[in-house]
């Protein structure tokens, strides 16, 4: 199984840290699995213009290749002005309308006001439901204060979450691949 995360941010680290931490969990507990990082500030993901895929650079068609190839996705974004980050929104307007079918779509959000772990369930859960993704019921909000100065995240019920998270991802995933068998 391929688990690919994505760090839907071009400044900082934390998002970045907190789908990794998702994703090593992941790893822990299925030590087979291959996993991979998609770090949107590492990648020159061109702006949407209406035309096909391409029609755009080498590293737009090496991101969106990667997410279509994943068998399920660890999906990060800050949260900024309650949304998700302009940069995941523009990758996901990349794909094409079956991207995420019968795949696991795990959320992982972070921020700075606590409200905003609404986002996930109210902007981003639709998006990747329309994709035709498998959303896991448990997701994960890091505030920004849940990370020590070195981008490492400290509070233990922040990491619960996240080990809770990484079990559903591979629980969901094993029960769709029994499902096609």
């Amino acid at each position: 199984m391929k688990l690919t995360g994505i760090s839907g941010s071009v400044v900082g680290e934390k998002t970045s840290q907190a789908v990794h931490d998702v994703l090593m969990t992941a790893k822990r507990l299925d030590p087979s699995l291959e996993i991979e990082l998609i770090d949107l500030k590492e990648y020159d993901v061109e702006m949407v213009r209406g035309f096909p895929l391409a029609g755009y650079n080498q590293d737009t068609w090496d991101v969106v290749n990667k997410i279509t190839t994943a068998d399920a996705l660890v999906i990060g974004s800050p949260i900024y002005q309650a949304s998700i980050s302009g940069v995941l929104k523009n990758l996901f307007d990349h794909l094409p309308v079956n991207a995420f079918k019968a795949k696991v779509t795990a959320m992982v959000t972070t921020g700075g006001v606590e409200k905003h772990f609404l986002v996930s369930e109210y902007q981003l859960k639709p998006i990747l439901s329309y994709l035709k993704g498998m959303v896991p019921t448990y997701s994960v909000f890091v505030h920004n204060d849940d990370f020590n100065d070195d981008n490492e995240i400290t509070n233990p019920i922040v990491n619960e979450r996240i080990s809770k998270l990484s079990e559903e991802i591979l629980q969901l995933h094993n029960a769709l691949q029994h499902k096609k068998g």
